[in-house]
């Protein structure tokens, strides 16, 4: 599967903030963003204004970006966000949200979404009892996610689980740290979604 590869503090100057993708280094002096924050590429006294096309397409680069996601996988959440009920901005950044590696992340058992996913693929994770190796496998209400038995152990998930989720845990999880685990109680609400995204520009890039 194709993934980037290159330099992710790149990916934050062009989107103009911090997008948080190399984990805890990004909340200390020593972010890159902090020293760079213009964006990437040959500098000019005279950049056009962003037109209505290119601050929508920034939006969406951005959500992509934060959550690791392909552009055909996001389309297909797109598409998902249309055919379900209620806002469709809000409902796409659920499924976004569902994402196993982003539940992991938000459970403190991962500083970064790509230190989540990389420890889901590798088989470190169950959900209700079944290890599950998929980082886009959507949790729902009442699922149980927790470390699998023989990698509890592993020196990197145990002082993941000592640091507790220093950064907070959201309100629609419920975790337990010292056992490891923890449970999806409820859907997201929009304001427990702390991404920097206005999803109202990625619906109307789509449904040009």
């Amino acid at each position: 599967m194709a993934r980037y590869t290159g330099p992710v503090c790149r990916l934050c100057r062009r989107e103009g903030g911090k997008l948080y993708l190399k984990g805890e280094r990004c909340y200390t002096p020593k972010c890159a963003f902090e020293h760079r924050p213009e964006a990437p590429g040959p500098k000019s006294r005279f950049r056009k204004k962003p037109t209505e096309y290119g601050l929508q397409l920034r939006e969406k680069q951005k959500a992509r970006r934060i959550y690791g996601v392909l552009e055909r996988q996001f389309r297909t959440y797109y598409r998902r966000a249309v055919r379900a009920r209620g806002v469709t901005g809000e409902t796409l950044l659920r499924l976004l949200e569902r994402r196993l590696d982003n539940v992991v992340f938000r459970m403190g058992l991962a500083t970064s979404r790509a230190e989540a996913r990389q420890l889901v693929r590798h088989g470190h994770f169950t959900v209700n009892g079944r290890r599950v190796n998929i980082p886009s496998f959507q949790v729902r209400p009442g699922d149980e996610i927790a470390v699998h038995p023989s990698s509890r152990s592993v020196p990197r998930l145990k002082e993941l689980a000592e640091l507790g989720g220093q950064h907070g845990v959201p309100a629609w999880l419920q975790v337990d740290h010292r056992e490891m685990k923890g449970h999806v109680l409820r859907l997201p609400e929009r304001e427990e979604i702390d991404v920097p995204v206005q999803e109202h520009l990625i619906i109307e890039l789509y449904s040009r």
